[in-house]
């Protein structure tokens, strides 16, 4: 087998033009000739069983730690933010000043179960009602 490997790189290295040539060398010339002769008994030796490998019980270890660690990347991690989140939306109160998802700042005003009154300009005294969910952070 190696004798193929070691002639597929020797044609890729050479350039165009050139000629590959290849020996058979050992124990591969002694299955070669006996196949020429007809000789059944050099088929028979050359095709010896495959060794049966034992059964490695670290060949499992390997798909396990990959199962661990995407569970800690796709859903460990983003259910921890979404926890932090709700505790930060459950803390709110009254004037706290506040990022919402799209990027407005405002001080909280008013405060119920799952509605947000935000003051978003002092001069003109613009309030804003919005969900309790589209606060994204305190400042």
């Amino acid at each position: 087998m190696t004798e193929i490997y070691s002639l597929i790189s020797a044609a890729i290295l050479a350039e165009e033009g050139d000629v590959v040539t290849a020996e058979v060398a050992g124990e591969a010339q002694n299955q070669v000739s006996a196949a020429a002769n007809g000789s059944p008994q050099g088929d028979v030796e050359s095709q010896g069983t495959p060794e049966q490998k034992p059964f490695n019980p670290m060949s499992l270890a390997l798909p396990v730690l990959l199962f661990v660690v995407m569970y800690f990347i796709l859903f460990r991690g983003p259910r921890k933010q979404q926890k932090e989140q709700q505790k930060m939306r459950s803390s709110l109160a009254k004037n706290d000043r506040v990022v919402t998802i799209g990027g407005m700042y405002g001080i909280i005003l008013d405060i119920t179960d799952d509605e947000v009154t935000l003051k978003v300009d002092e001069s003109n005294n613009t309030k804003i009602k919005m969900a309790k969910a589209a606060i994204s952070r305190k400042v």
